[in-house]
């Protein structure tokens, strides 16, 4: 079945795994071919510990992608977290050979690979390199420097770092399940992309994703990422302390949570009891809505409250720096009955729920459009964005080629043909590392 250019994006959480098949319509949105979903074995806190498990479950999910869409799935972009993700400040800069000449990306590039070239600590490598804003020659505040003159170029970014084996264990499982690793994205970076509107990243957002094993923080201002980390609690430490609490198992817990459960305990009155059925032979348990609220909240509090030194540790407080959009929360998580109220109560900020439908074309299925499917979405999203990218530089080399063919005079120094992105150099780089280990 013809279906032109898709992509996938690979969500591989600690409670699920979910494949999403996706492409873009004439409209510049997101239309979904098909996903699939499977219990997430061999993840704990955002972290690979079962490769078995794991790539077991990875195939689950794609077979079922590919039997919904009728479509092979080849490359897939994943997204990495984990309490291993710590994420730095660092300024660098080069100094061009000729300022007569206009900054290119060239320059922008390597720039940016020079950061790459950071000394990490042992174990350590570096995920992302994001820039936030340039000094030419001095004048700062500058968000594009393309296109002007300048002998000293630089810039502050933000280098996301992740453990070397969790990269490369995450590269071993889709290995093994037979696909190829198109690109590793942080998670919270992919969620931010599906549920965060222009306007908001411009104001200034903190995005929370809570996720079953970990709470993933994003935050941006002046439309640029200027803080990320990772918190390895979520939603499975909130349904442990159910089942410790109540004394039941697992997944009588976890549903007792999902359908009774609140994060605000004075909304239940002392009278309102569940009956939960004993195990094989024992009398049914009787729990109150009360004590489940309470147990609920004292984890969730615990949560919030992380993420909000977080928030200030990036420096909310300072006039300049404050988040005027609030908060926006995302992931399973954030599906917990009276969340929103609690979250705004004890950080005092704008708090909404986050969907991932600002992208998707209209007659996209309503599951999709869930927080548990943002980070998904997100990652889908990145994986288009890549497709574009690398058609465009291969576009331009066919052109590029002809001139040469055509005897033209070959103006341009560098052939498009050798630029690609840094990422792409980074898939490569990584690519290696991962055929090397093996």
């Amino acid at each position: 079945m013809e279906q032109g250019n898709y992509s996938v994006g690979l969500d591989i959480g600690t409670t699920k795994i979910v494949a999403i098949i996706g492409r873009e319509n004439d409209y510049g949105k997101i239309e979904i071919l098909g996903t699939g979903r499977s219990k997430s074995l061999g993840v704990h806190r955002g972290v690979v510990n079962n490769i078995t498990q794991t790539i077991s479950s990875i195939q689950q999910a794609v077979e079922q992608a590919e039997l919904n869409s009728g479509l092979k799935i080849g490359s897939v972009v994943v997204g990495i977290a984990g309490q291993h993700i710590r994420s730095l400040q660092h300024s660098d800069y080069i100094t061009r050979p000729n300022s007569e000449e206009v900054i290119d990306d060239d320059d922008l590039e390597k720039l940016c690979n020079q950061v790459y070239k950071l000394v990490m600590l042992p174990g350590e490598e570096i995920i992302h390199v994001l820039p936030q804003e340039y000094k030419v020659d001095g004048q700062s505040e500058i968000k594009e420097p393309k296109g002007m003159y300048g002998g000293r170029l630089e810039a502050n970014f933000h280098v996301v770092v992740g453990q070397v084996s969790s990269i490369k264990n995450i590269g071993r499982c889709i290995k093994s399940a037979g696909l190829d690793l198109g690109n590793i994205t942080l998670e919270p970076l992919a969620s931010a992309e599906a549920v965060l509107s222009q306007e908001e990243k411009e104001a200034g957002v903190a995005l929370i994703d809570i996720g079953g094993g970990t709470t993933d923080l994003a935050i941006f201002k002046d439309g640029i990422i200027r803080h990320t980390s990772v918190i390895p609690f979520g939603g499975n430490v909130i349904t442990e302390d159910i089942k410790e609490g109540c004394s039941i198992i697992e997944k009588q817990a976890e549903l007792l949570k999902m359908k009774f459960g609140s994060a605000w305990p004075g909304e239940n009155k002392d009278n309102e009891i569940v009956s939960i059925p004993g195990l094989r032979g024992r009398e049914p348990k009787e729990i109150t809505l009360k004590n489940l609220s309470k147990i609920i909240h004292a984890r969730v509090v615990e949560i919030v409250e992380q993420v909000y030194v977080e928030i200030k540790n990036y420096g909310h407080e300072e006039q300049k720096k404050k988040l005027i959009a609030g908060i926006v929360l995302t992931g399973g998580g954030s599906q917990l009955k009276h969340l929103k109220q609690l979250v705004e109560y004890i950080t005092g900020m704008d708090t909404r729920i986050g969907y991932p439908n600002e992208h998707l074309a209209g007659d996209s299925d309503e599951e999709i459009a869930s927080p548990l499917y943002a980070t998904a979405v997100g990652l889908l999203m990145n994986a288009l964005e890549t497709n574009n990218r690398q058609q465009i530089v291969e576009e331009e080399a066919v052109l590029e080629e002809e001139k040469v063919l055509v005897g033209q005079e070959h103006s341009g120094s560098t052939s498009h043909k050798e630029r690609k992105s840094i990422f792409d150099k980074w898939s490569e780089k990584l690519k290696d590392f991962l055929d090397n280990a093996e």
